[in-house]
């Protein structure tokens, strides 16, 4: 599995567009195969800054994500106006996290 997590962040003039646009391909991301997890929340709107949690299941699946034309779409569309800080994890043993 991969974990990607992090920040992005945008003007917080441009923080209500970018979330209705990014919960659109949200939306169309969450069916995708491999798609375990996909969420964006509003982490400081004073500052413009997103809290980014995704799920893949594997590398193939999020490679056919970020080659997706929506994703490329999007990832266009806001070129320049968002800076992200988002990193990639593998994980391979996944348990409750009561579980020691």
């Amino acid at each position: 599995m991969l974990i990607i997590t992090g920040y992005m962040h945008v003007d917080p003039a441009d923080l209500a567009q970018l979330m209705t646009e990014l919960n659109a391909l949200a939306s169309t991301t969450r069916k995708r195969p491999g798609s375990i997890t996909y969420d964006a929340a509003v982490d400081d709107p004073q500052s413009g800054r997103l809290l980014i949690s995704e799920r893949w299941v594997d590398p193939a699946a999020l490679s056919a994500h970020l080659q997706a034309a929506d994703t490329i779409a999007f990832v266009s569309r806001w070129s320049g106006k968002m800076r992200g800080e988002l990193r990639k994890y593998d994980a391979s043993n996944e348990r409750d996290i009561l579980d020691c």
